[in-house]
């Protein structure tokens, strides 16, 4: 795929091209694999699974490993992986080895989302020197690049915040959006959860005016890279985008949403955010407007 129509075109990197990379003593590859186990009857809707055996198992040679719930989300918060405080996150990426000079590539197992995620939180930061390998871990094994067992780490980084915090949103502020014509709800998970066929965040559906792009749908079973840049447009502008000035993407906990709210950003959209405690949030609270069918 060619990545020259994207607003970053650097945003994406092939694997052939990361490969001829991983010597770039400026790079600062991660996974960012996480799982999530779904439960009914819990105090979560899901139990997050850390990849950190995963990573050691086999990995990216150099690449070193994001922990999303330990170490960059709130350990109290009641919907998953909640956003901890800007400096509690911006010292784990430093921590981490995420310097100011850095570029930094992300990848993840299974879900391209994982990678999107970090890729909007360091947005959030105003952090912009970030690319996503393009089919993730999966498209890297199924071409046979090499793997490593080593464990790989980078000295800690000094980061410069220069903070967005427009890029997430909280209940509140897609409350007060509703209805708003000049607002486009993307609801980011399967056909089945938006249309209320599978009851997975307490009550069954959507948040009203919502349209449904489902973020698995924008990535090529085949390879486990994304789409064409070209088909992905015609997917939003199909599902009606093109009819707002400002958009808010959701899904279960605001992973899933990450997909979609980067490919809105790189499309050209502006005014893009992520609701960030999305279903898990909205669909137990009887006092919020849901819709089904």
């Amino acid at each position: 795929m060619t990545y020259a129509s994207l607003r970053d075109p650097n945003a994406l990197v092939d694997t052939s091209s990361l490969q001829h990379r991983l010597r770039d003593p400026n790079l600062r590859l991660f996974d960012c694999s996480t799982v999530l186990q779904f439960e009914e009857g819990g105090e979560r809707p899901y139990r997050v699974i850390s990849c950190a055996a995963e990573h050691e198992a086999g990995h990216i040679p150099g690449a070193s490993y994001f922990d999303l719930q330990r170490d960059f989300s709130r350990s109290d918060s009641p919907f998953g992986m909640t956003l901890a405080d800007p400096a509690v996150v911006a010292a784990a990426f430093e921590k981490a080895g995420v310097d100011d000079q850095s570029h930094v590539v992300l990848y993840s197992r299974r879900s391209m989302s994982w990678a999107t995620r970090f890729w909007w939180m360091l947005r959030w930061l105003g952090f912009d020197n970030v690319s996503i390998l393009d089919g993730g871990f999966d498209k890297w094994v199924a071409e046979e690049r090499p793997l490593s067992k080593e464990p790989d780490s980078y000295p800690v980084g000094q980061l410069t915040p220069n903070p967005r915090p427009e890029v997430f949103v909280s209940k509140d502020d897609v409350l007060a959006c509703l209805g708003d014509p000049k607002v486009c709800l993307v609801n980011a998970l399967g056909r089945d959860v938006f249309s209320g066929q599978t009851a997975r965040y307490g009550r069954p559906g959507r948040i009203p005016g919502s349209i449904n792009i489902p973020q698995i749908e924008l990535v090529d079973p085949r390879t486990n890279a994304f789409l064409p840049a070209a088909k992905i447009a015609k997917i939003f502008e199909q599902a009606g985008t093109k009819n707002a000035s400002a958009y808010v993407t959701y899904c279960g906990g605001g992973i899933f949403a990450t997909v979609d709210a980067f490919w809105l950003h790189q499309l050209g959209y502006d005014k893009v955010a992520v609701y960030e405690n999305s279903m898990s949030e909205w669909g137990p609270d009887e006092t919020l407007p849901i819709e089904a069918g």
